[in-house]
């Protein structure tokens, strides 16, 4: 009942707010007669609203209760006293004792020494912070939760009247770097490889266009559950589309986005936000603004992945709200012949609404590799450049943009000769594409007759069609795992099944390599809640948790048997750091064999078990691995950091330590020569295999069979083709013992030299 009341006194609150909106006078004057609604509303002696300008500034715009010689004159930096620290953090405040806080910072001007307690709250828009709009009382006052409720669900109606331009010039924000000779440099991170220039288009968050205040609930609450009814639908429509001829992983994650679509936690807070007085469409981004906000602080990669979902899924719910379905939305748009989109950040729904052939590229201000729109543009080939810090407001509509996807650069408004240079680097990659694609075919063997087996890395469905086009022996390493990170649960045996057959039939009959569930460390799905460790990559992930966790690896091992009937199984363990591991995780392999067969279920036509070796303390136990093993896979990414104790997800050890130093080099080759020793199978998987620079280390060193990502595979075999291997390996051999950092400027040296392509 007390909470029915409250959202009946907000639903008088913003009707009156609304009037003055809708009234004549300057904004000045309306922000002025708000403020005095507000203080009389909310029983408070002062409410002010403090306007944010250039520099991350916060003014006072407008007061009821504090000193009227304040306007326009008091200031806080962002993170400076309470308004600057709501401001900062986009997080509502409430102090019974103001003045005792250590941020607190007193304003004489102000006259607000008479007042103790306060309730700041952010006026957000799009999830960007646009003011503070705060109330104060004299005695000590606590804030129950129904008010900052209802103050922030006020600042919805502020946030209009801030963003409308006549209290803060958007000139004030527009950008003045990058005009002159040299463009703007924004670096990023690369989520998909590729280079692209183009006209630069805003993919713009869903704003609230018209009157956020509802005049019957009801009505409301009927005009949602149509909205999630059609946009369901619409996406339901997506699904068979894209599944006709992009099946797999690609279709599963727009499964998953169809399965946050029925959040039902999330259709329950815009409920309740309708229910304080809200429109359906003021709702839903009442309720985005907040979950932003509250979210914004939390570090784990999964949940601000699953934030952009919801973010889209409000653009795309707003779009139904208004009546037209979001194909339609794309449709309509007057994009250039060359767009690149500029976005905070894209769930994949939302990149699939514009026609591929539309976008040249994608600038974010957020996401990573494993974002599900990272994934889909990949399939797209389009490229992506990630986490450029204020790229929405650096950036303008229509300016010239490079992208260099493959670094991780975007380029704002270059001049003509730029793009002239840019524009023959795009060739030249188009050329080197199409000579790589024509050499396919041909044999990757030395100059001095060593053949090289070259494979691909994959870990989608969407990858496998570039295994044919690459000219690629087979998949040396098929991550199992991402699937698994997009589901909300463990996928069952059915659902395993289905995808692993689905792999071997889209292989032409090449081998796979299936490395089996490789979660943990910076790869934490949601149905796994043992985590949160001090140093992940070193503890509980991996084949760890499949031995700790026997059902879930037997439910894989059960899914890989099935699926491989009547082919080769190829089945391969991470993380393996002694053979007594290895000895368990094979009997796993056994038991679920044995099992197809008292089913009388055929069985693969050939088993193959291996290991991955990517902890040191296997290198010393390969004489007491070898017969448990029919192959050995070195992931060199790992190898390194564990080798060198140098995290690689820490920027600050960035390039420290060179794959190619000595003491690298010197361990892979005695991998290389103990397995020849005791006739193992030995193959590398890591990133050395696709850097030509590396790989020709790689061969000098006796590694024969190599797998890489599917674009790597093209300049790799031109490596090889390029080299003997035999002067490589004396080479490597004279400067084993240099003391040196690394040998890659040696041999990049050698290269040049001798015309290796590199």
């Amino acid at each position: 009942m007390a909470l029915r009341a409250a959202w009946a006194g907000s639903r008088l609150l913003l009707r009156r707010l609304r009037d003055v909106m809708a009234g004549s006078g300057s904004a000045q004057d309306r922000l002025n007669r708000i403020v005095g609604i507000i203080a009389r509303d909310m029983v408070a002696e002062v409410c002010s609203i403090y306007a944010r300008r250039a520099g991350d500034v916060i003014e006072l715009f407008a007061t009821e209760g504090l000193k009227s010689d304040a306007v326009h004159s008091v200031r806080f930096r962002f993170g400076e006293g309470i308004v600057g620290v709501v401001a900062a953090t986009a997080r509502p405040i409430a102090l019974a004792d103001a003045q005792s806080h250590p941020d607190f910072a007193f304003r004489p001007e102000t006259g607000e020494q008479n007042y103790s307690s306060m309730l700041g709250v952010p006026v957000l828009r799009g999830g960007r912070v646009l003011g503070v709009l705060a109330i104060q009382n004299r005695t000590r006052r606590e804030y129950a939760e129904e008010e900052i409720e209802t103050l922030e669900t006020v600042g919805m109606v502020v946030a209009e009247l801030l963003a409308g331009g006549e209290l803060v010039s958007v000139l004030e924000q527009q950008p003045t770097d990058g005009l002159g000779l040299a463009p703007l440099r924004l670096e990023g991170v690369r989520l998909s490889p590729g280079l692209a220039m183009g006209a630069a288009v805003l993919h713009q968050p869903a704003y609230l266009t018209g009157d956020p205040v509802a005049e019957d609930e009801t009505v409301e609450l009927q005009r949602l559950h149509e909205a999630i009814d059609a946009m369901h639908s619409a996406l339901d429509g997506m699904i068979e589309r894209y599944g006709s001829d992009q099946a797999g992983d690609h279709l599963d994650i727009l499964r998953t986005y169809r399965m946050f679509a029925e959040d039902q936690g999330w259709i329950r807070r815009i409920r309740e936000a309708i229910g304080t007085g809200l429109t359906a469409e003021a709702a839903v981004i009442r309720v985005q603004s907040d979950m932003r906000a509250r979210m914004a602080l939390v570090k784990d990669a999964y949940i601000q992945e699953r934030l952009s979902d919801f973010e889209d899924l409000t653009g795309r719910l707003i779009q139904h709200l208004a009546g037209e379905t979001a194909q339609q939305a794309a449709r309509q748009r007057d994009l250039p012949e060359d767009a690149i989109l500029v976005a905070r950040n894209m769930g994949p729904a939302d990149l699939l609404d514009y026609e591929d052939s539309q976008i040249n590229g994608v600038v974010l201000e957020e996401g990573s590799a494993a974002a599900h729109v990272a994934i889909v543009a990949k399939a797209l080939d389009i490229p992506v450049v990630g986490r450029i810090t204020g790229a929405m407001t650096r950036i303008e509509p229509g300016d010239r943009l490079v992208v260099d996807g493959a670094n991780g650069v975007c380029f704002v408004r270059p001049n003509d000769d730029f793009q002239r240079t840019f524009a023959r680097s795009m060739a030249l990659h188009a050329e080197r594409k199409a000579a790589y694609a024509r050499d396919a075919a041909l044999p990757s063997v030395t100059k001095d007759g060593v053949p090289i087996t070259l494979n691909m890395n994959a870990g989608l469905l969407i990858d496998l069609p570039h295994l044919r086009e690459m000219g690629g022996a087979g998949i040396g390493l098929y991550r199992t795992e991402v699937p698994f990170m997009v589901r909300s649960e463990f996928p069952d045996v059915a659902a395993q099944e289905r995808l692993y057959t689905a792999i071997l039939e889209q292989s032409d009959g090449k081998p796979v390599v299936f490395r089996t569930l490789d979660i943990g460390g910076d790869k934490i799905p949601t149905y796994i809640q043992e985590m949160g460790e001090e140093n992940p990559a070193m503890g509980w992930r991996a084949v760890r948790i499949g031995l700790d966790r026997p059902a879930l690896l037997r439910a894989q091992l059960r899914a890989l048997v099935q699926a491989s009937s009547g082919r080769p199984l190829y089945v391969m363990f991470p993380m393996i750091a002694q053979t007594a591991e290895m000895i368990r995780a094979r009997a796993l392999v056994d038991i679920e064999l044995e099992r197809a067969v008292e089913r009388g279920l055929p069985g693969p036509s050939l088993v193959r078990v291996g290991a991955m070796l990517e902890v040191p303390s296997l290198a010393y136990q390969l004489a007491s691995l070898k017969r448990h093993v029919d192959f050995l896979s070195v992931g060199s990414n790992d190898l390194l950091q564990f080798l060198f104790a140098s995290d690689r997800g820490n920027p600050k050890l960035d390039g420290r330590y060179d794959p190619l130093s000595p003491a690298m080099l010197g361990m892979l080759k005695s991998i290389a020569e103990t397995c020849r020793t005791h006739e193992i199978e030995l193959s590398l998987c890591g990133e050395m295999a696709g850097s030509p620079v590396d790989a020709m280390a790689l061969i000098g060193l006796g590694y024969r069979t190599l797998s890489m990502n599917a674009t790597a595979i093209g300049p790799v075999r031109a490596l090889v083709r390029s080299i003997d291997a035999g002067a490589v390996t004396e080479l490597i051999e004279s400067h084993l013992q240099s003391g040196a950092h690394s040998l890659r400027s040696v041999l990049k040296s050698y290269a040049v030299d001798r015309g290796v392509q590199i």
